[in-house]
């Protein structure tokens, strides 16, 4: 079926946008052929300074160390099979598109790529993923002036075309057949898989089991077995079966690299500002955007399905008020290790109020200085008593008596005022399942209530958020509903410590007792 008028119009785009794109790609006409030789000799010793050379628009922020570490491995290895499960805005794809056209082009014997497949959900996808190759190809003068004209007559169409030098690149949709592809006498050597995993088809796990059984069977199998065949897939982690993630097994290299480390930093700083990512998670949900830009696809509401927002009493209507914290001992630099959380409670009637806290990864002094801004908080809204809490189990302990005190003392002096912690030494079943049993009753029940006068609170919201992420598997951070739970806890040994008591003196007693001689 031939093009209609809109498609013929949106490649006569596609084509000018690239060829302004290109246009200030310009080369030096001055050279000799004997320095562009050493030049382009000493271009293909260096890939970084390759891709720069030749892909200046693209190279417009400086790599990552992680960008840099992955190309090493992914030249070294033409025999591989390569898991970049890279959050989108890492440029997976375009990194990727320059290794590939540095293997098709320079003389780097054990390198070179002849036969090179490109697989996305659709063949129309993938056909779109290939065109930045062809046009670069067409086009980069760069490359035309170092390499000669790429563009083959007879052989040049979007979705396959084949170099002047012999390079084959096809494009092909999720579940066409590739057996039999040559390019001569070339089988496949190289195959990339690009956003084969779809929201929709995540949602069926028979798709995602025929699509993976036919990369295995008709893409893995294309290859020749004495020749080096590369595999590459490119996809963020968008459900927790998903084909990047069966790929992942048997890989010889994965890469998972999110948007920001573990430390809350970002992993490309060059070109992602921790305020443009802030900015992004404003504009969507905790679970878009841990699956998006974490890799930690997550739903929401499994288990605490309400998180209300409602009014708070007076605090001085309080008999009194906890404030719990969890301090995950250290200073967060393990990918493993969870946040802090310092969260003010209150119970009143059977509620559970949320009514003010901190949470988030950082520095010890800045969690001890957490107790001081609640107590300075709470101290301006009218006479209350209020107990300090932290949690300090085995695992804790070192922290509470070595790192703890000394923190303290220098709070102490910097806010004027001195605190009593206690810490709270009982022993705990375990964390998922004392969060699970213990408060998803009240949120079911409407009696966990978060400070509605707090809701624009970066920290309520990630409080919040913490619940709405929960599972019993943990894939989302638990310091808050973790810090709830102890502070709750309190709440009660509180409750019945001052509960009036019943006495009855020896005298009734023995009245009373039937049984008695």
């Amino acid at each position: 079926m031939g093009l209609t008028a809109v498609d013929k119009q949106a490649v006569r785009d596609w084509d000018l946008y690239y060829k302004n794109f290109l246009a200030e790609v310009s080369v030096d006409t001055t050279e000799t052929e004997a320095q562009q030789k050493e030049r382009i000799k000493r271009l293909e010793d260096d890939f970084e300074e390759w891709k720069k050379y030749y892909f200046p628009k693209y190279c417009f922020a400086p790599a990552a160390p992680f960008h840099v570490e992955s190309s090493e491995y992914a030249l070294s290895h033409p025999e591989s099979v390569i898991v970049r499960r890279w959050s989108r805005e890492l440029a997976k794809d375009v990194v990727t598109m320059m290794e590939t056209l540095y293997q098709a082009l320079t003389s780097k014997k054990k390198l070179q790529k002849k036969c090179i497949m490109l697989i996305s959900n659709s063949y129309d996808k993938a056909a779109d993923f290939l065109e930045p190759y062809k046009i670069n190809l067409e086009k980069n003068e760069r490359i035309i002036n170092d390499y000669g004209v790429q563009q083959l007559p007879g052989s040049w169409a979007s979705g396959g075309f084949i170099t002047t030098q012999g390079v084959a690149f096809y494009a092909f949709g999720a579940g066409q057949s590739p057996r039999g592809l040559r390019n001569e006498e070339i089988r496949p050597d190289k195959a990339i898989f690009t956003d084969v995993d779809t929201d929709e088809d995540v949602r069926n796990l028979d798709t995602i089991e025929k699509r993976f059984k036919w990369a295995e069977k008709a893409v893995y199998a294309t290859r020749s077995i004495s020749k080096n065949f590369q595999i590459v897939w490119l996809n963020n982690t968008i459900a927790k079966d998903c084909c990047v993630v069966r790929a992942s097994e048997r890989a010889d290299r994965v890469e998972i690299v999110n948007v920001m480390d573990e430390n809350g930093q970002s992993t490309w700083p060059g070109k992602n500002t921790l305020e443009n990512i802030a900015r992004l998670k404003k504009t969507m949900s905790t679970s878009a955007f841990e699956a998006e830009y974490m890799n930690n696809p997550i739903s929401e509401g499994s288990v605490f399905k309400n998180c209300i927002y409602g009014q708070v009493p007076r605090l001085s209507s309080f008999k009194y008020l906890v404030i719990y914290g969890d301090p995950a001992p250290g200073e967060n630099k393990t990918k493993k290790s969870s946040g802090k959380a310092v969260i003010l409670l209150g119970k009143k009637n059977g509620i559970l109020y949320v009514i003010k806290g901190f949470v988030g990864k950082g520095l010890n002094s800045i969690f001890i200085g957490w107790y001081y801004e609640l107590i300075k908080w709470v101290t301006g809204k009218g006479k209350v008593n209020v107990y300090c809490y932290m949690e300090n189990n085995k695992l804790q302990d070192p922290f509470f008596k070595q790192v703890f005190k000394p923190l303290t003392r220098k709070a102490n002096k910097k806010y004027g005022m001195k605190l009593n912690i206690k810490g709270d030494e009982e022993r705990k079943t375990d964390k998922a399942t004392r969060i699970d049993s213990n408060l998803e009753p009240m949120d079911r029940d409407g009696e966990l209530i978060f400070n509605e006068a707090e809701k624009d609170n970066p920290h309520m919201q990630e409080i919040v958020n913490q619940f709405k992420m929960f599972e019993l598997t943990m894939p989302y951070d638990v310091a808050a509903p973790d810090t709830i739970e102890g502070g709750n806890r309190i709440l009660d040994q509180k409750q019945a410590e001052l509960q009036p008591k019943d006495t009855i003196d020896r005298k009734t007693i023995n009245k009373r007792n039937k049984h008695r001689r």
